[in-house]
């Protein structure tokens, strides 16, 4: 006879946590930025009873295990209420995501199949936009700014009065879908990512263990990365499990606005794309000691790597980046740079090379990097090859879409577009996206080592290094730079500032002065268009 487990079968779903904030966190606030940059407070306890209501009310309305809740909302309460009662109904909720086109919104809302949205009513000039172009059961309006609700809308608080916060729960499988996000659609059409539950509830477990993001009961956490992309990088839920307190922005993300919330509410873990970071670094240097934030507030940063400078001057202001990776597709958390014990005793010159490093996958998620023939590379911090991955929230295919080859290797591994090496650590460092490689005379240069390296220089704000056709080289790379006010910075300057660090044949050929680098609906330097700027580009 062979032995069996005799661990009970209990579901990783997400009523355990919805029921678990009303029993042990019930005081702890969750604070929101109104539109009016006025505070709302409530607390967990009220979350609970109005997520209920929720769930209760979309089900008398109709809503059934699978169909569709789509939101068209800022990071704030009433959206907190929708991640935790729409799943909670058996039912997905979709996040839209308002900074892409209207077109895309409309698509993305009927490739889903969206039964009812919810929307800020601040967003509802967005909305009109898109109603000719879908159909919703019911259009609810969140009253946050007071302004009038359409008649052929509900407001969010009478439909809540609808419900009931006895609600029962449904029986969930924890593989039952949860959530549902669509990529930004930078190479094509936008593409659904489904969470379920199991998947969710592990990503959250993990994101809080020490050597990730090391969340708990007593931290001040505000998620400045939207909401509506990729769950927040799951901070709402990894928050909500554990019982920390939340402050949302709301949509309010100008620097001076957050340094006011982080030092108001004593925020001790932030989030959010390198141009939100890099906006704060100006803030500060221009008024070092205007702001007062918690001691070693911790930063987390995704979305792109980001210069070393940036490091040491938030650690400066007792402020710690702490680099991480991942994508809609990974649920979205897969690697986190933190310093391993062996580390501790290197210079601060060598730790810093470390911490800019994308870092350890996180427990339960493998990687591996594969050439253009491949064969997959040894970890020895020289070979690079597209980054593989595959782990427990980590999508297996695409919404309607299935697993198509170029997204998917023939094992089943996730292809990510994005380019690494690894070293014998096991720490991974981008080098770049496998369409942004520059190719010059058979060899290839890292554009996103040469824009961190070129914004480095103290006068420098963005750079954003893309590939031009040449006659001679195939390629040779061109950079786009911003630079502070009243400076003018040459060719000849960037060559010398960052000479010493690349082989000759790396430096740019071209350095061009832009007012701005186009960035797409998640913060990323939108490379295409750029391309599309220089396309044709004359060399001298």
């Amino acid at each position: 006879m062979s032995t069996k487990s005799t661990m009970m079968d209990f579901p990783l779903s997400l009523p355990h946590m919805l029921e678990r904030i009303g029993l042990y966190f019930p005081t702890v606030q969750v604070v929101s930025r109104m539109p009016d940059k006025s505070l709302h407070r409530t607390n967990y306890l009220e979350i609970q009873q109005r997520s209920k209501k929720l769930a209760s009310a979309l089900t008398n309305a109709g809503i059934k295990k699978g169909d569709c809740v789509a939101t068209l909302m800022w990071n704030h309460y009433a959206h907190l209420e929708c991640y935790m009662g729409v799943p909670c109904t058996g039912a997905v909720l979709h996040t839209l995501n308002l900074r892409l086109s209207p077109d895309d919104i409309a698509y993305i809302v009927n490739h889903a199949e969206d039964k009812i949205l919810i929307v800020d009513d601040v967003l509802l000039p967005l909305y009109n936009q898109i109603k000719d172009k879908v159909s919703f059961d019911k259009v609810v309006v969140v009253p946050l700014a007071g302004e009038a609700i359409p008649e052929d809308c509900v407001n969010y608080e009478d439909f809540l009065n609808t419900g009931s916060a006895d609600f029962t729960y449904p029986d969930i499988d924890e593989n039952d879908a949860l959530g549902m996000c669509y990529t930004s659609g930078t190479t094509g059409r936008p593409k659904g990512v489904v969470y379920s539950h199991r998947s969710t509830v592990l990503h959250s477990m993990s994101e809080a263990l020490d050597s990730s993001l090391a969340i708990n009961q007593h931290d001040v956490v505000t998620p400045v990365v939207p909401m509506f992309h990729a769950n927040a990088w799951g901070l709402p839920y990894t928050s909500v499990m554990v019982g920390a307190k939340l402050v949302l922005p709301g949509p309010h993300l100008d620097a001076e606005s957050l340094m006011d919330l982080y030092e108001q509410e004593q925020v001790t873990l932030s989030a959010g794309v390198p141009t939100i970071w890099m906006a704060i670094k100006q803030a500060l240097e221009a008024e070092p000691k205007r702001w007062k934030t918690a001691p070693n507030m911790r930063m987390a940063v995704g979305g792109a790597a980001i210069p070393e400078s940036l490091f040491r001057v938030f650690d400066t202001f007792d402020m710690k980046i702490i680099q991480a990776w991942g994508m809609t597709e990974t649920g979205p958390l897969a690697s986190i740079g933190l310093l391993k014990n062996n580390m501790m005793d290197l210079s601060e010159d060598e730790q810093y090379q470390i911490r800019v490093k994308q870092g350890l996958p996180l427990p339960f998620v493998e990687v591996r990097i594969i050439d253009d023939d491949g064969v997959e590379q040894p970890w020895d911090g020289v070979e690079q090859g597209e980054i593989q991955i595959r782990g427990p929230w980590i999508t297996g295919s695409y919404h309607k879409e299935g697993r198509q080859p170029d997204k998917f290797s023939a094992d089943g591994w996730l292809r990510t577009g994005d380019v690494a090496i690894i070293d014998p650590e096991g720490f991974i460092k981008l080098t770049d996206r496998t369409k942004d490689l520059v190719k010059s005379g058979g060899e290839w240069i890292s554009s996103v080592d040469l824009e961190n390296a070129i914004m480095d220089h103290p006068d420098v704000i963005e750079a954003a290094v893309i590939a031009v056709a040449h006659p001679k080289w195939d390629e040779r790379p061109l950079a786009a730079i911003v630079v502070k006010e009243g400076v003018s910075l040459s060719k000849e300057d960037i060559h010398d500032f960052i000479r010493d660090k690349f082989h000759k044949t790396w430096l740019p050929d071209a350095v061009e002065t832009v007012t701005d680098i186009p960035k797409t609906s998640t913060g990323k330097f939108m490379k295409k268009e750029l391309r599309k700027l220089y396309e044709g580009w004359i060399w001298e």
